[in-house]
């Protein structure tokens, strides 16, 4: 069962290996009803599901690691 049944988009795989600033600018065009946080990769964050959150892991360059998805 999906936790978060999320109207409009929920995982966004064609921002893997891009800029953190530009997946987050682009995950908020896209789904209006999420707010991207850019995290560097490794950080600990709390483990709760937010349907309203979106975590864009990134590396010490400010690249996109892992798939953004809401959660």
């Amino acid at each position: 069962m999906d936790e978060c049944p999320a109207a409009g988009k929920n995982s966004w795989p064609e921002l893997k290996g891009k800029k953190g600033k530009e997946a987050k600018e682009t995950i908020e065009k896209e789904n209006k009803n999420v707010k991207a946080i850019v995290i560097l990769d490794g950080t600990m964050v709390t483990q709760e599901i937010d349907c309203g959150r979106v975590r864009v892991w990134v590396d010490d360059c400010g690249i996109v690691v892992k798939v953004p998805t809401i959660g």
